[in-house]
C-alpha cells in the first residue's frame, strides 16, 4: 500500500507544481525603509506593558529553534535569531513598565514596503464562545470533531528537498492518497474522528471553525478552551461572500455579527450555504491560558497579530498603524504569533481582539481597515 500511496503522492506533487498559480514574491519587490521611533504614530502614547509577556513567550519558542534567522529563514524579512535572543536575555532584567525603553534600546524600526506601497489591509479575529456539553442529548447534538483517525498529512519537502514546503492533507482510499472529505460530506455522513464536545448550535460551531478556537461553556458552568487541531485541507470560502453573491445579504451587512443573525434566523438556508465553504476545522481541548497561535504560544488580546509567514517570520515585533471599526486610531506594538488561511500578502494582518461573545464578535467582524506596519529588527543586526 505504501508504494501506491507514494506513487500517488508523486503525481500530486507534479500536479501541484505545474498548477501553481501564485509564484513566490521576488525579494526585490519587498524592501525595508529605516525610520525613527518618532516616525511611528502614537508610539509614545502606547502602554506596552501588556505586550511584555507576549514578547517573553515568543522568546521562549525562538530559543528552541535552529538556524540563523527566525522561522528558519523562509520569510522574505530576515531577522537574525541570535541578535533577537540577545535582546530576549536583556528583557529578563526589566519589568513590564520598562518595556518601551527596552524596545527603543534594543530594536530599530523599518517600514515594510511591497511593490512601492506600504499600505495594506487589516482585519481581526477573536476567540468565540459556544455552548457545549461532554455528552449529546436533544439540545447538544452537533459534534465537535477531533482530528480524524484516517486523516493523512504529508509535506512535499519531506520527499524531495528540491520541492516546495507544501502540505497536502488527504486520506488513503484503495491504496491511493485522495483529498479529504468536504464540509458537506462530513456533515452528511460523519467522519472517523473522536467527538470532544457536543455543541447546541450548528451556526456557533461554524463560526468557531472560522475563528479557529473558542471558549466552550458547559451546562455546569465549567469553561473549556477549544483549539485548532487540523483542517481537511479543502479551500476556504467566506460565508459573507457566499451570501452577498446570492443577494441574501445587502452590501454593508456582511459583518460577522450580521451574518450570525441571518444564519440563525434562516436555518433552512443556513446549512446549504455554510456547506459551500468546503474547509472544515477539527479541534482539540486547548491551553487554559488562551488560544494558541501558530508560533505555539497563547495569544494576547490586542497584542497578537496573524501574518503571512512567507513575508513576516513568526515572533517578529511589529508596530501597527491602522484603525478600529469605529475609525479610531489603532496604533500599537504587536507580535507576529499566528497565521491564517486568508492572511496573504506582505502588508496584511489579522488582529486578535481577545475572547468574548457577540460584543467582541462585532468588533472583530467589522474590522477591515487600511493600514501599514513597521518591523522592529534587533539594533545589532543593522550593523552586520
Amino acid at each position: 500500500m505504501r508504494k501506491y500511496v507514494f506513487l500517488t503522492l508523486l503525481l500530486l506533487v507534479l500536479g501541484a507544481c505545474s498548477e501553481e498559480k501564485t509564484p513566490p514574491a521576488a525579494i526585490s519587490d519587498l524592501r525595508l525603509e529605516p525610520v525613527s521611533f518618532a516616525d511611528l504614530k502614537g508610539f509614545e502614547a502606547d502602554d506596552m506593558s501588556p505586550a511584555y509577556e507576549a514578547f517573553r513567550r515568543s522568546c521562549a519558542v525562538i530559543a528552541g529553534q535552529k538556524g540563523e534567522f527566525l522561522g528558519g529563514g523562509q520569510a522574505s524579512i530576515k531577522i537574525n535569531r541570535h541578535d533577537y535572543l540577545a535582546a530576549c536575555a536583556a528583557a529578563e532584567k526589566i519589568t513590564p513598565a520598562g518595556f518601551k525603553a527596552f524596545i527603543k534600546q534594543y530594536f530599530r524600526p523599518y517600514r515594510v514596503v511591497y511593490k512601492d506601497s506600504s499600505e495594506g489591509r487589516f482585519t481581526a479575529y477573536y476567540e468565540a464562545e459556544i455552548k457545549a456539553s461532554l455528552t449529546p442529548d436533544s439540545r447538544y447534538k452537533y459534534p465537535v470533531y477531533g482530528r480524524p483517525d484516517d486523516l493523512v498529512e504529508v509535506n512535499l519537502k519531506d520527499f524531495d528537498s528540491a520541492l516546495p514546503a507544501k502540505k497536502i492533507i488527504g486520506r488513503v482510499q484503495e491504496g491511493k492518497l485522495v483529498p479529504y472529505y468536504t464540509r458537506a460530506e462530513i456533515n452528511r455522513q460523519g467522519v472517523n474522528a473522536p467527538v470532544i464536545l457536543w455543541a447546541d448550535s450548528a451556526v456557533d460551531l461554524y463560526i468557531m471553525q472560522i475563528q479557529g478556537s473558542a471558549v466552550a461553556l458547559l451546562p455546569d458552568g465549567q469553561r473549556l478552551r477549544v483549539a485548532f487541531a487540523e483542517s481537511n485541507g479543502r479551500p476556504f470560502k467566506g460565508i459573507g461572500s457566499i451570501l452577498l453573491q446570492k443577494g441574501l445579504l445587502a452590501p454593508g451587512q456582511a459583518s460577522m455579527g450580521s451574518i450570525k443573525k441571518w444564519l440563525k434566523a434562516n436555518p433552512a438556508l443556513a446549512r446549504p450555504n455554510m456547506d459551500e465553504n468546503q474547509r472544515y476545522i477539527f479541534h482539540r481541548l486547548g491551553n487554559p491560558e488562551g488560544p494558541v497561535g501558530a508560533l505555539g504560544v497563547p495569544l494576547t488580546a490586542g497584542r497578537s497579530l496573524a501574518v503571512d509567514k512567507s513575508f513576516v517570520p513568526l515572533g517578529a515585533l511589529l508596530w501597527l498603524e491602522t484603525s478600529a471599526p469605529d475609525k479610531s486610531p489603532l496604533n500599537r506594538l504587536v507580535l507576529a504569533q499566528d497565521i491564517g488561511g486568508a492572511i496573504k500578502g506582505a502588508v496584511r494582518g489579522d488582529y486578535f481582539w481577545g475572547s468574548g461573545g457577540d460584543d467582541v464578535l462585532e468588533l472583530a467582524g467589522k474590522m477591515n481597515s487600511a493600514g501599514r506596519y513597521f518591523v522592529l529588527l534587533p539594533a545589532t543586526q543593522e550593523m552586520k
